[in-house]
Order: C-alpha cells, then structure tokens, then sequence
C-alpha cells in the first residue's frame, strides 16, 4: 500500500511540475498574452515548490479505484478537482475575482489547460509507475 501511495504523490507531483512549466512557458512564450490573459510567473524557487507539492496532494485522487482505462480521460476527469478550486477559491482569494477573469476574459480555458496538463502527466506517470 506504502508504494501506491508514493505512486500516487510522485505521480501528482511530476504533474505539478508539468503544469507549471506550461504556465510558466506561455507566460515567457507569450502565449498567455495571446489568449488576452496578464500571466507571466517566474520560474523561481518560492513560485514552484508550492505548486509541485499541491500537484502532489492531488496526485492521491489516482488512489481512487475508477477510470484505469484511458490515461486522457483519468487525467481530465481528475484534473477538474484543481480546475475547480483554481477557479472558485484560489485565484478569488488571491484577489483575481471568480474564475480569475481580471487576468483576462479567456483565463478559465489556460485554467482547464493547465490543470489538463496535470492531469495527463499525473495519468501517465501514475500508470507507468505499475499501479
């Protein structure tokens, strides 16, 4: 059990490095800014361990016994979780407004990308991990 719990976070926290990689790259490659949305991070220390350990956490959603089949539908189904909390809780707490639209009109899609991206890592890894 010890293993597939260490699966599960390694697997969450591999997509938690993906996902921020991807903000980061559309940010840097002005792709962001093409999609109307005010989003540049650094890609510094204190902005990505936070984010690889939450990744992480969310990772233990592959502990839930459903959807092994596809790695593209686990890792959607599973990546609305964090879309949902970005969506409603965080980006509001961190004073962006619901669905963080004072970044620009179209930030819920790069949300759904980005936690898309988690999602599709976190499957893989997980799957390939041999749970």
């Amino acid at each position: 059990m010890f293993r597939k719990i260490s699966s599960a976070f390694s697997a969450g926290a591999l997509g938690g490095l993906a996902n921020s990689l991807a903000v980061w790259f559309f940010g840097v490659a002005g792709i962001s800014a093409a999609f109307g949305v005010t989003l540049t991070p650094r890609l510094t220390p204190p902005w990505l361990y936070p984010r690889i350990i939450w990744g992480g956490l969310w990772g233990f959603l592959f502990l839930i016994p459903v959807m092994r089949g596809s790695i593209l539908v686990r890792g959607f189904i599973y990546s609305l979780g964090p879309t949902f909390v970005m969506l409603f809780i965080i980006l509001p707490k961190m004073g962006k407004g619901v669905y963080g639209l004072s970044l620009g009109t179209l930030m819920p899609v790069l949300v759904v990308i980005f936690s898309f991206i988690w999602g599709i890592a976190a499957a893989f890894w997980f799957r390939n991990s041999g749970e």
